[in-house]
């Protein structure tokens, strides 16, 4: 096919109109794409479609599915890689027609795809140099409408941190903020917090590709805080198993370090709430989770929602009580004592034969010693410690004495 030497070197008014440019350039079915595989324009020519196109023009964004098949065969890697157009092959399992695309760039920043479904007519030898032209012409467009969404991102992204921080001070207030800013905030949410290695702000960009392109939770708002990435999770306004989208997380997780070749190391949430005053509590909650994951790794390895930290919870308020109100567990001295005085570690056995339920086989597999001696040593804690091992207030308070000396051993003055 012939073609004028650039036909796309013309003003256009918007991307559906560059959309159908293309589309009668090339005489196939064209979409445009944000870099978050969000649908921009596509083009109104009357033709077939598969499976993949009509989903992403209904839904206004690619199917989840489709991203993982693009992933999973390379394709993504390469458009993400290459400033050339790629030939896709149909990949039936997901509905996807044999396509031709394009990332849409400026210098090395993707600012999003063209893709163009053969389904009319054969893709000539020409295509590849008019879709690189048309890729070109896109740029601009798609640079205007970045530069807009990231004025939107930032009043959202204030508007979040208001909450997170307890600024706005009754719900007329939360609720104009949002009416100016045209939101409408889901009826249920929970604060999650997932941490990083190392810091987030050169991974903010695939960050926002897998929250965005996940179709398994909904990250309401989200921001950064140096290694900390805090998300407002929208829940289902009837579910009462918000422990279970932890699942979905670990998904996307996955995918991220296929992907990017970096995941969270770590992650918690705070409670459910419906009103947007506690948004700030819902935050507080979840960094008590990772802080008390930190402080007790063993304890509370799977551990991930506030409503599972148990006791836990409890903990910092205690410490504060403590502090104000000092009082030494005469059991946990004595015994510290010998153990600093005799080079033992009695103090040590007896936390883990508590945490062990008072399990004498368990606690002696803990610490790789034989039951005998273990029983000798609860005979000697027993002893030196005036502990009675049969009663249970007497167990329980030295328990979580020894929780809080963890914590007094931190020396966190925010708890």
């Amino acid at each position: 096919m012939k073609h004028e030497r650039n036909p796309f070197h013309q003003s256009f008014e918007n991307l559906e109109a560059l959309a159908d440019k293309i589309s009668e350039v090339l005489r196939n079915p064209v979409t445009i794409e944000d870099d978050n595989h969000r649908l921009i324009a596509y083009s109104s020519h009357e033709s077939h479609s598969d499976e993949a196109r009509v989903a992403t023009i209904i839904g206004r964004r690619v199917p989840e599915k489709v991203i993982r098949a693009l992933w999973q065969e390379g394709h993504m890697q390469h458009l993400l890689g290459s400033e050339e157009p790629l030939a896709i092959p149909s990949i039936t399992s997901v509905g996807l027609g044999k396509r031709i695309a394009i990332a849409i760039r400026k210098q090395r920043t993707v600012l999003g795809y063209i893709w163009v479904l053969e389904s009319d007519k054969p893709l000539g030898d020409d295509a590849t140099d008019m879709l690189k032209k048309a890729a070109h012409a896109a740029s601009a467009k798609l640079l205007q409408l970045q530069v807009k969404k990231r004025k939107e991102e930032k009043g959202h992204e204030d508007f979040f941190w208001q909450l997170l921080t307890g600024y706005l001070e009754d719900h007329s207030d939360i609720d104009h903020k949002a009416a100016e800013l045209g939101i409408a905030l889901p009826s249920r949410y929970r604060i999650v917090v997932l941490e990083f290695a190392s810091d987030l702000q050169d991974k903010q960009q695939h960050i926002e590709y897998m929250l965005t392109t996940s179709q398994r939770i909904t990250a309401f708002f989200h921001t950064v805080k140096q290694k900390q990435l805090i998300i407002l999770s929208a829940l289902k306004p009837n579910s009462h198993a918000e422990d279970d989208d932890f699942e979905d997380f670990q998904y996307i997780f996955d995918q991220m370090q296929q992907r990017f070749g970096f995941s969270p190391s770590g992650g918690a949430s705070g409670s459910p709430y419906d009103d947007y005053m506690m948004v700030e509590r819902s935050y507080k909650e979840a960094l008590t989770v990772l802080r008390m994951k930190r402080l007790f790794p063993k304890e509370l390895l799977d551990t991930y929602t506030y409503s599972q930290l148990g006791y836990y919870r409890l903990l910092p308020a205690m410490l504060t009580e403590s502090r104000l109100h000092p009082v030494t567990n005469p059991s946990v001295k004595k015994l510290r004592l010998y153990d600093n005085e005799h080079n033992s570690d009695l103090l040590h056995t007896l936390e883990v034969f508590l945490a062990s339920d008072s399990n004498v086989k368990a606690a002696a597999e803990t610490l790789h010693i034989h039951t005998n001696t273990l029983s000798y040593r609860l005979k000697r804690i027993g002893e030196i410690g005036g502990i009675d091992l049969g009663n249970i207030n007497q167990k329980i308070t030295v328990f979580l004495d020894l929780k809080l000396d963890r914590l007094k051993k931190e020396q966190a003055p925010h708890l």
